[in-house]
């Protein structure tokens, strides 16, 4: 039995490893002998800090991560072209934090040889972002807005670029806006020094925003007023055009005039078939009638990566040895004005 080696995060918030032993592979599973793992600084660090608020020693350890990339060492089932050897990308509640994980095989993609296993870790949160502009619908020369560039917001900047669109991004975090600078995203305003509404309007004038997407948690209603006052206007005044919602912010919307036209969508997870099991273990949807699925838009990230069209490095901010789980994500936490992609590296 292989012995594997997982991080966890305890009922008071405290994230650290343990040894366990590997469960026996399932027909559609793919075993992979991990790499590399990144750790969401949105989702994960927000619930270490909900369990360090609300402690519960009575809870037991659960186990984390979502997003890893290695090599396949066994596969079981119909695993669809996937290989022993294969270097690939997975993602999901099985792809933890571990240097052995069984993933469902439609959670799994190959990557290419010119792909790093560090890249590649950032598929789940791409195809995340890839959902999110989906559900923006994106046209060729309009305006949009990103409100946040963490990681997701980073991705969904450029992938808003890549399909056309003109960005500008709002951040109060000097590092973050030096790397999405270095990925390609050179327009942005730090709102915490800056009038963001003013900028904004100039950046879309004369014809308004068409869209904006918010990309981080918290209360999010004055930024939502503010974007409203930056939108495009019908000759009646009201605002139009697509508010998405991608990160975990709250919002209290008033109905009637006082949010005019806008159309206000939610972005959920990384496409069609994450958290349906017959879909993660390999029964497909419809090509003709989903056309999106969460496998199909992981695949499209890794293919962006090796067209060189999706940068994803300069949002690596340190590297850890897996045991040193804990460090990296107190550095998330303690300080985000400097750490953002923290890669855990299983292959020393």
């Amino acid at each position: 039995m292989l012995k594997r080696i997982e991080a966890i995060i305890s009922g008071s918030g405290e994230v650290t490893t343990r040894e366990a032993i590997l469960a026996d592979l399932n027909d559609g599973e793919v075993r992979i002998k991990v790499h590399t793992s990144l750790i969401s600084p949105g989702t994960e660090m927000a619930g270490v800090k909900d369990k360090r608020a609300n402690p519960n020693t009575d809870k037991d350890p659960v186990v984390f991560g979502y997003a890893n990339a290695g090599e396949v060492i066994e596969v079981t089932g119909d695993c669809k072209g996937i290989e022993l050897g294969m270097r690939v990308a997975a993602m999901g509640g099985r792809a933890n934090h571990a240097n052995y994980a069984n993933v469902p095989v439609n959670l799994v993609v190959p990557i290419p040889d010119s792909v790093t296993y560090a890249q590649a870790s950032y598929a789940c949160l791409g195809a995340t972002a890839l959902q999110a502009v989906r559900r923006t619908s994106p046209q060729l020369g309009e305006y949009g807005l990103v409100l946040g560039l963490g990681i997701v917001g980073n991705l969904v900047s450029q992938l808003l670029q890549i399909s056309g669109a003109r960005v500008l991004g709002w951040e109060s975090l000097p590092a973050r806006i030096k790397m999405a600078q270095a990925c390609n995203i050179n327009q942005s305003v730090n709102f915490m020094k800056e009038n963001a509404v003013e900028a904004s309007q100039t950046f879309a004038a004369p014809y308004g925003n068409d869209l904006a997407v918010f990309a981080f948690g918290g209360n999010a209603t004055k930024a939502f007023n503010n974007v409203k006052d930056c939108m495009k206007k019908a000759p009646d005044t009201h605002q139009m055009g697509r508010i998405v919602l991608v990160g975990g912010c709250t919002v209290e919307l008033r109905g009637g005039a006082s949010s005019g036209n806008l159309d206000i969508r939610a972005a959920s997870r990384t496409g069609a078939g994450y958290h349906d099991k017959k879909y993660e273990y390999g029964k497909d949807y419809p090509n003709a009638f989903v056309q999106f699925t969460t496998q199909r838009n992981l695949r499209e990230i890794i293919q962006l990566m090796l067209e060189k069209r999706l940068v994803v490095d300069p949002m690596t901010t340190h590297r850890f040895p897996l045991e040193e789980v804990g460090k990296a994500t107190d550095l998330l936490i303690n300080e985000p004005d400097t750490a953002m992609g923290c890669i855990l590296d299983m292959s020393h």
